[in-house]
């Protein structure tokens, strides 16, 4: 990755951050696909709805998981277009927060897993996140800092498999497509030369799809 630079304009006080190989002026809409690609999110949120609906879910946690999809997609999308601090906590507290919930609602509904054993699944996840955000960004382009997330979509899949949950791969699935995107998030910088446009935006529509259908085992499985 090469180093990011910061954009400012006559017509803006706050400068822009500049990791996105798409961005190469400081515009609000200098990034049009990373920016339209958020609507992913906003799609599968609305299917998910659509989907707890029909499956008559009651329960409160689903839900609050799909709207944090919906939100991640808004978050994001500020993200594309402003590119300053403000914006940036804007796109990743919602993730950080889905991520927690995803962690203990389905330990809880799917797994039936109690107290003790989700708060050491958070402790885990903190501390493995604490452990990848310490790590220059230039590795990977900051995509380590997802791998705690990897870790434990690919952890929950092992364990929905072997206990022949309702579609039992479909974490697996979610996990392989994690990884897909998070190729794409990597090598976004890299690829500048040859596609000035960059790669980002496909990390935004397949991670809309390991949302989905992470959300979807737990539906599928909510008694």
């Amino acid at each position: 990755m090469t180093s990011s630079h910061q954009h400012t304009s006559p017509q803006q006080t706050l400068p822009q951050i500049d990791i996105y190989c798409e961005r190469v002026f400081a515009g609000l809409f200098d990034e049009p696909l990373n920016l339209l690609s958020n609507l992913a999110f906003m799609i599968a949120a609305v299917l998910l709805f659509v989907m707890a609906r029909r499956h008559n879910i009651s329960a409160p946690a689903p839900y609050v998981l799909i709207v944090l999809i919906f939100i991640i997609g808004i978050g994001s999308a500020l993200f594309h277009s402003f590119a300053t601090v403000w914006s940036k906590f804007a796109d990743v507290i919602p993730i950080l927060i889905f991520q927690l919930a995803f962690i203990v609602t389905y330990a809880r509904n799917i797994m039936g897993r109690g107290p003790f054993c989700i708060i050491g699944f958070l402790v885990l996840f903190t501390g493995l996140s604490v452990g990848t955000g310490t790590l220059p960004y230039d590795w990977l382009n900051g995509s380590l800092g997802y791998a705690p997330a990897l870790f434990f979509v690919l952890g929950f899949g092992v364990d929905h498999w072997r206990k022949h949950r309702t579609e039992p791969f479909v974490l697996l699935l979610a996990a392989v497509i994690f990884v897909v995107s998070l190729t794409f998030r990597s090598i976004d910088m890299t690829v500048c030369a040859a596609l000035p446009v960059g790669v980002h935006y496909m990390w935004h529509i397949l991670n809309a799809a390991v949302l989905y259908l992470s959300v979807r085992a737990v539906l599928v499985n909510m008694k």
